[in-house]
C-alpha cells in the first residue's frame, strides 16, 4: 500500500475507498492533488469538523496537493447528510465573514504559505462560490442535473434520515452541488482525489460518478472514522458545549482542559488523530506501566499548541498546574471583569457565578451552590443567600470554581 495511505490507516483515520488499490498505485505515480470540503454555516469550526484536515496534513506532509475548499456557495444551501433537520439559512454577508475566520483556524493545521518547505505538497484554499453563485440554472440542469438519477439518490443513507423528517428541495440539490464541485476542481485543479467523513460517501461518490458520466477521468474518494468519544458520545462536545477552534468562543484554556480530562481509552487514539506526534514516540505512551496522565497532558499540549500556538499552549499548561498542582501562573484561566464599585454592597454569589459564565441562570447557580460544587477562592459556598465583597478577594481577585474542574477568574477593575 502507498506510504501515505498506510499513514491514514496506522493513525486510525481510513474507514472507506472507492478503489484503495487504484488510488495507492496513483499516489505511488507523483503527487495526487486531492480536496476537502466545509461549509462555512457559523464563524468557527469545532473539534468534530477538524478530523480530515489533519489527516490532509499528513498527505500534504507526504508531498501530496491539498485543496481546502470553503463553501461560500453551497454554505447558502446546507448540507442535510448527518442533520436531523434543516440547517438555517444564512445571509450571503454572514457565509462571506465565516469564509474569513475559518482560512485562519484551517492554516494553523495545514500550511498553506507560498513557498512551502522542501517535501511539503503545495496547498491551495478555495471558494466555491467562484462558481456556483452566479450558476445558469436551467443550463446547470441540462448539463449536469441529467446525470442524477432520483432514485439512486433516495438510496444514500444521509437522505434517507432526513426523508423520515421532512427533506426540502433546496437541501435535496445539495449532492448535486458538492459532485459540480468535484467536477469543477477537477477540470481546474486536476484534482482526483476528494476526502471527507463518513458521512460524506454518497456526496463523494455521486461526484467520481459526475466526473465520468461527462467525460473524465477516473478519481477516487477516501472517507474517514466519525470520531465517538469512548463513553459513546460525538466528539467535541463539552458541558459549556461544541468545542470551537475560536479563542472568542471557546477559550484556550478551556480547549487544553477539554484535551487533557478526555478518557483514559481514548488519549493514545486522539494523539494520533490530533497531533503531528511521530506515531513511534506516541507508542511510547501504550506502555501500560505508564502513567495514562502523562498521555493526556502530552495531548492537551500538543493540540492546544496546533490550533492556538505554543505560547497559549505553554499559558494553559502553567494555569492547570496553578489549579491542579499548586504552581504555575493562573494567566490563562479564564477571566471576566466586573467593576470595582459593584463589589461595595456586595454581589449575591448566584449572580457573581451567573455574570462569570459558569451558570447559565440564578436557578443553576442555586443548584450548584446547594449541592456542594461551588467554590471561591479555595473556600466552599454552601449558602445560595451569601454575599461575596471585595474583602473576599485573594490577591484582589476572585477564583471561581465549578465543580471539578471548571474555573473562572473574576477580576475587580
Amino acid at each position: 500500500m502507498n506510504k501515505a495511505i498506510q499513514t491514514l490507516v496506522d493513525r486510525g483515520f481510513v474507514k472507506d475507498c472507492t478503489d484503495l488499490e487504484g488510488l495507492s498505485d496513483l499516489m505511488d505515480k507523483g503527487p495526487v492533488t486531492f480536496y476537502c470540503g466545509v461549509d462555512p454555516t457559523g464563524p468557527s469550526l469545532h473539534v468534530g469538523h477538524i478530523v480530515p484536515f489533519f489527516a490532509m496534513h499528513h498527505l500534504q506532509e507526504a508531498g501530496h496537493n491539498p485543496i481546502a475548499l470553503v463553501g461560500g456557495g453551497t454554505g447558502l444551501i446546507g448540507d442535510p447528510s448527518g442533520k436531523t433537520e434543516m440547517r438555517k439559512i444564512l445571509s450571503e454577508e454572514t457565509i462571506a465573514s465565516n469564509v474569513e475566520k475559518i482560512r485562519g483556524q484551517l492554516g494553523t493545521i495545514v500550511d498553506f504559505s507560498e513557498n512551502p518547505k522542501p517535501g511539503l505538497g503545495k496547498a491551495r484554499m478555495m471558494n466555491n462560490a467562484d462558481w456556483l453563485v452566479d450558476l445558469n440554472y436551467i443550463r446547470f440542469l441540462r448539463e449536469v442535473g441529467v446525470y442524477f438519477s432520483v432514485n439512486r439518490m433516495l438510496t444514500f443513507e444521509g437522505v434517507k434520515q432526513r426523508l423520515e423528517r421532512g427533506l426540502s428541495f433546496i437541501e435535496f440539490n445539495y449532492q448535486l452541488l458538492q459532485s459540480y464541485d468535484y467536477k469543477m476542481l477537477n477540470e481546474k485543479t486536476g484534482c482526483r482525489l476528494q476526502i471527507g467523513g463518513a458521512d460524506q460517501w454518497g456526496n463523494i461518490v455521486a461526484g467520481i460518478d459526475l466526473i465520468q458520466r461527462m467525460g473524465g477521468e477516473q478519481c477516487y474518494g477516501l472517507t474517514f472514522n466519525l470520531i465517538m468519544r469512548a463513553d459513546g458520545k460525538k466528539m467535541g462536545k463539552s458541558e459549556k458545549g461544541a468545542v470551537f477552534l475560536s479563542p472568542e468562543l471557546y477559550s484556550p484554556y478551556d480547549f487544553f482542559q477539554y484535551w487533557r480530562n478526555v478518557a483514559d481509552a481514548d488519549a493514545v487514539r486522539f494523539m494520533k488523530l490530533f497531533t503531528f506526534m511521530d506515531l513511534d514516540e506516541i507508542r511510547e505512551y501504550e506502555d501500560p506501566k505508564r502513567n495514562i496522565n502523562d498521555a493526556k497532558a502530552r495531548l492537551a499540549y500538543e493540540v492546544t499548541k496546533i490550533v492556538h500556538g505554543e505560547e497559549e499552549a505553554e499559558r494553559a499548561k502553567d494555569a492547570a498546574k496553578s489549579l491542579f498542582g499548586g504552581s504555575g501562573s493562573k494567566e490563562g484561566i479564564p477571566s471576566v471583569s466586573i467593576a470595582k464599585g459593584e463589589f461595595e454592597n456586595g454581589i449575591g454569589v448566584l449572580e457573581l457565578y451567573t455574570r462569570s459564565g459558569l451558570t447559565s441562570s440564578n436557578g443553576e447557580a442555586r443548584r450548584l451552590v446547594t449541592q456542594g460544587g461551588a467554590e471561591i477562592n479555595g473556600r466552599k459556598i454552601s449558602d445560595p443567600k451569601a454575599v461575596i465583597t471585595l474583602s473576599d478577594s485573594e490577591d484582589g481577585e476572585f477564583l471561581l470554581k465549578a465543580g471539578k474542574k471548571r474555573f473562572m477568574r473574576v477580576v475587580p477593575e
